[in-house]
């Protein structure tokens, strides 16, 4: 069941429904028009990793990673 963001063109307010049929009409909630845009929506996705993802940062006393690889370790 696909959520959807929706701008009434009529007065501006921003709105999510749940749509079960993309050919019913959507109303706005606020003012009651028809006159709605559907927006494009983002998402985020959360979460941990047991391992780091590598850094290309200067460690003490190098010109730091170079292509990926460590050049103290050459």
């Amino acid at each position: 069941m696909p959520l959807y963001e929706y701008e009434c063109r009529s007065c501006k307010a921003r709105f999510e429904r749940l749509v079960f049929d993309r050919t019913a009409g959507v109303i706005c909630h606020e003012c009651g028009s028809a006159d709605v845009a559907q927006l494009l929506s983002t998402f985020s996705v959360g979460g941990e990793s047991a391992k780091a993802a590598p850094q290309e940062s200067p460690c003490a006393g190098c010109q730091g990673m170079q292509g990926g690889v460590c050049p103290m370790d050459q």
